[in-house]
């Protein structure tokens, strides 16, 4: 089951999408880039996937957002897009390796 939710227009190839799908039998909700070009069109590898358990935490944090947050100073970023359906999500932290955790001897 595959359910378009909305996209977002990043440039003149690419679109952001959000879909609820289902992969690998597990359901969730996928956040990811989709190019139309003379060489390829479809996904790319960019973009992140929520698990339906975790919705319900990705949506405190993205409803945890306010517009004072989003609010840009003065000539900072661009002219304000047309309104859409959606959201532009942040990039996912970095995640740490196991070499992270070791702590050096003193």
């Amino acid at each position: 089951m595959e359910k378009e939710i909305g996209k977002i227009k990043k440039n003149d190839t690419t679109e952001i999408m959000v879909r609820v799908d289902d992969f690998g039998g597990r359901k969730g909700l996928t956040i990811r880039e989709f190019v139309t070009s003379e060489r390829y069109t479809g996904f790319t590898k960019s973009g992140v996937r929520i698990l339906a358990a975790d919705l319900p935490a990705f949506r405190e944090m993205i409803n945890s957002v306010t517009d004072e947050d989003m609010k840009q100073e003065e000539g900072e970023g661009s002219e304000p897009r047309e309104k859409q359906k959606t959201f532009k999500p942040k990039a996912p932290a970095k995640k740490a390796s196991a070499a992270d955790d070791e702590l050096p001897d003193y």
